[in-house]
């Protein structure tokens, strides 16, 4: 265990943080109580305030559990853009005792499906331009079935006039929800259900994201409310934040990143968030200066993004203090520019959906450059040989692996998965990352590879494997390699590089694969590129090389034997 990065930390830092042994759904309990008035979500001007989100939150709470059935641990899908109703439901259905599937608001109903299947999953509460994808599965038989939907419309919550360029989506009129399974949003708090006593505590698992594997079928998570609160804590703690913060939560709630930096932690201080269901630089501007943001966590893309807007300087960002966020390296010129033009520096951080987001971040008193920074409060991070699991000396390459109270309990239903990622060591319980890094000479982690195949989309994961099942079943593809491409906007994008079946040769264009996948899986993950081929590189057994054509797509052939 390395332990060099002791000597930055600051005088009167605990090493560990003694994490409330709470249910997150106290955290809104007590910040009701203590701010009733103050607002906790702000959404294109329209202002909830934190007794106004409890008093939902228990409302809905109330409906799943007496109308739809809900009882404690019942998994719920939850497939929402960023706005009200999603803090609302999350905080719902862990009210209910019940878990939260957050699932990625580009779902196709074939991955909803998985996600059903695989969770138990028999409710869902879903947007309503997003309700098409979820009707199919309701009242089917079998595992996919879904019982029960509830259907919000963003627009509900226009309640202010705004100057904001409103997106489409969120204006929408009103569908007619025509099904004898579905209750529209109104109608389930109208019912004004007094849910039962909560019971659940910070072991009960409260969150079940999934996310994707080498073997090309999402695994789901296991979080409990000590796991996500663990990190709440500690983001409040290492980051200097307080109950007079104010979050701009832009990264999807879906997401760890957003889960965290625009709910819970904003929760657990009695802090405001500001909304934004589709990133939108303008409008970013405009709530930032209006209500003052002080934090923002985003992954770097959105970052440039913004800091690229032409005439930014007639905002007034003055309170904006602090900019994290992971999921990919800040580049360097931009980082400088940060500095030198805002005073700002981007801090950077280090997790995944297995640790409910961050076991590492650069300390705000001494940040490093395209670093994943220092193990936070309470963590044990090594660097091992990826063969033999022992630790390597500092400055070697390695497997980065981590203990800490944030790391869920295991995959769901999945032993075999559970087996390949956890080890014990020194008495303590490790998760493998699949990243290869090393500790540098003041103990800060620093990634240079994968270990495993993997794409880094704008900080969504893609698993290259999954993608080419999907692939395969396109009747005209014989053979698919999905390897990754440098985007100068996302990181990296998709490319599929394809062999075709002899009698579709000539009758199929990359335009043609493009729109087939659009239908088949998230957008995040659909090629961007298209590439066909008469054969491709393959070993002795038959295995497709696929390093070597992620290689030459990088511009030099290794020639290593892959998969």
């Amino acid at each position: 265990m390395s332990t060099l990065h002791h000597r930055y930390w600051p005088k009167g830092f605990p090493k560990t943080l003694h994490v409330p042994d709470t249910s997150l759904v106290y955290n809104l309990e007590v910040a009701a109580r203590r701010y009733p008035d103050k607002p906790a979500l702000v959404f294109y001007d329209t202002v909830l305030s934190y007794a106004e989100l409890k008093r939902e939150v228990d409302a809905l709470a109330g409906f799943l559990q007496q109308r739809f059935g809900i009882r404690k641990g019942d998994r719920v899908l939850l497939m929402s853009q960023n706005c009200p109703q999603f803090v609302v439901a999350y905080y719902a259905v862990m009210r209910a005792d019940a878990v939260v599937v957050p699932v990625n608001a580009m779902s196709t109903t074939r991955e909803l499906a998985h996600y059903a299947a695989d969770s138990g999953a028999r409710t869902a509460i879903v947007a309503q331009e997003l309700w098409p994808a979820v009707t199919p599965l309701l009242g089917r038989d079998g595992k996919e079935a879904i019982d029960h939907a509830l259907v919000l419309r963003y627009g509900d919550y226009l309640r202010a006039p705004t100057e904001l360029n409103v997106p489409d989506v969120v204006r929408e009129a009103p569908a007619a929800i025509a099904h004898d399974r579905a209750v529209s949003w109104n109608a389930a708090l109208a019912a004004a259900c007094v849910p039962a006593p909560h019971l659940a505590g910070k072991d009960d698992i409260c969150l079940l994201p999934y996310t994707s594997g080498t073997t090309g079928l999402p695994k789901g998570c296991i979080h409990t409310h000590g796991t996500l609160m663990a990190v709440a804590a500690n983001s409040q703690a290492w980051r200097q934040l307080f109950p007079s913060s104010v979050f701009f939560a832009s990264a999807p709630a879906f997401h760890l990143l957003g889960m965290q930096n625009g709910m819970n932690i904003p929760i657990l201080l009695g802090a405001t968030a500001l909304l934004l269901t589709r990133w939108d630089r303008d409008n970013a501007a405009s709530l930032m200066s209006r209500y003052g943001a002080t934090a923002w966590a985003a992954p770097p893309a959105m970052v440039l993004d913004f800091f690229a807007r032409p005439d930014l300087d007639r905002y007034d960002l003055s309170s904006l203090t602090l900019i994290t966020g992971g999921g990919a390296a800040m580049p360097e010129a931009v980082a400088l520019m940060l500095r030198e033009k805002y005073g700002l520096e981007y801090i950077e951080a280090y997790g995944m959906t297995e640790t409910a987001s961050g076991t590492h971040a650069n300390p705000l008193w001494r940040p490093k450059r395209q670093c994943l920074g220092m193990p936070v409060f309470g963590v044990d991070s090594r660097v091992v040989d990826p063969t033999t699991l022992d630790e390597l000396p500092q400055g070697q390459v390695g497997e980065i692996v981590t203990h800490g109270p944030q790391v869920m309990k295991g995959y769901w239903n999945n032993e075999p998965a559970n087996r390949e990622v956890f080890f014990e060591r020194d008495g303590k319980r490790f998760i493998r990352t699949g990243d290869l890094g090393y500790v540098d000479e003041d103990g800060y982690f620093f990634m240079c590879d994968r270990l495993k195949r993997m794409i880094n989309v704008s900080g969504y994961k893609v698993w290259p494997a999954e993608v080419e099942n999907m692939m395969y079943s396109h009747p005209s593809i014989h053979e698919a390699c999905v390897v990754g491409m440098q985007d100068e906007r996302r990181g990296e994008s998709v490319k599929a590089i394809l062999v075709v079946k002899p009698e579709s040769k000539g009758n199929l264009s990359e335009g043609d694969v493009i729109a087939w996948c659009r239908g088949q899986m998230a957008t995040y993950k659909v090629p961007r590129a298209v590439e066909f081929v008469d054969a491709l590189p393959k070993s002795s057994t038959g295995k497709i090389l696929w390093r070597e054509l992620q290689e030459k797509e990088k511009g030099s052939v290794s020639g290593v034997d892959g998969r």
